[in-house]
């Protein structure tokens, strides 16, 4: 490598890691100013200093937004990072979290744990991470029976099939629910929402979430060589089959655990990853962090709407799908209009 090349190299390195710290800046800034913004004592931000006057503004912010606002910023941080991780590893700008019938499994779950098993909050969580986990273990299954093309592919028809057969399990178990108690519940989960998260329901998540990004960040730099096929991943020294199942039980676990606090939130594992490498290309050294950080602060500007906008709850679900669908049609059309110039 000449010496004009290698100095481009550090000096394009060093904006990239310019660019994260101005992200974590921002993330920091996002939470820190979310904490206080809300509808008590008026809409608007809370002034600060009535934290030591006021008794239930204390208590509002210590115990209602400060645990919502660390699960919105994990689930922003896991959805985003687990799209990443499925996209580079299935070599698929267009999967995301819910590929491996994780979401749907998970969506079954408290379904089934509303309409059969009494639908109380902790039987709601297990059950959401047990059928999806199921859905991972099943997926996985099915493509090693599978013999029709390469792994990827048996494994990327294997996910669709069991999204599909949980999906049809979750419309019969709303068919069969209780139109007036059971099928609204399940209705609102499906849509998302942080509108429940307590810290005791937050510390039962917290340690494996953040064990499992943590993993996903040591093994960032991997992902570059897993993304690419089979003979040059094992040609580079990678072992790309215990690798690449190292890192997809380290994107689900997490995602399960959140989907299981929080209902179904939807596109944030997609547009994210996507936006992220239109601006640090497709280097998950740097994409990888910057991803989580973009993850969680939209997930926490989303929440804040969610529960600002209006007197009543929102779910959190309609903000985030509304826009990603319209950032994914503004990349698309961006992305259409390049390639006709």
């Amino acid at each position: 490598m000449s010496e004009a090349a290698l100095q481009a190299l550090v000096r394009c390195t060093g904006r990239r890691q310019q660019l994260i710290g101005l992200l974590a800046a921002a993330t920091i800034l996002v939470f820190i100013l979310s904490l206080f913004l809300g509808r008590y004592p008026a809409p608007g931000l809370l002034d600060w200093s009535r934290l030591g006057e006021d008794e239930l503004a204390t208590r509002l912010v210590l115990n209602l937004r400060l645990p919502r606002l660390i699960a919105a910023l994990l689930l922003g941080m896991t959805l985003s990072a687990t799209g990443m991780v499925f996209q580079l590893l299935f070599s698929n700008p267009l999967v995301e979290p819910g590929f491996l019938g994780v979401s749907q499994g998970a969506a079954f779950g408290a379904a089934f744990a509303i309409v059969l098993l009494g639908g109380t909050a902790f039987v709601t969580q297990l059950s959401a991470i047990g059928f999806a986990l199921l859905g991972l273990g099943f997926s996985y299954f099915l493509a090693r029976r599978l013999r029709y093309g390469g792994w990827v592919l048996r494994l990327v028809l294997a996910g669709i099939a069991v999204s599909a057969l949980f999906s049809a399990g979750v419309g019969l178990l709303k068919y069969m629910a209780d139109p007036l108690t059971q099928l609204p519940e399940i209705t609102f989960w499906l849509l998302g929402s942080l509108a429940s998260i307590t810290w005791d329901k937050l510390l039962g998540v917290v340690v494996p979430v953040s064990a499992s990004l943590f993993v996903l960040w040591l093994f960032r730099w991997r992902l570059n060589v897993l993304s690419l096929n089979e003979e040059t991943a094992f040609s580079l020294g990678a072992a790309p089959g215990r690798e690449r199942l190292l890192l997809i039980v380290a994107a689900v676990l997490p995602t399960a655990l959140l989907i299981s606090i929080s209902g179904m939130v939807g596109w944030v594992g997609l547009i994210v990853p996507n936006f992220t490498r239109r601006i640090l290309a497709a280097d998950t050294r740097f994409g990888l962090p910057a991803t989580m950080l973009i993850g969680g602060v939209f997930v926490m500007l989303c929440d804040n709407l969610a529960r600002t906008l209006l007197p009543g709850e929102i779910p959190l679900g309609i903000f985030t799908s509304l826009f990603g669908a319209v950032a994914f049609l503004g990349l698309m059309t961006l992305q259409q209009y390049r390639t006709k110039s």
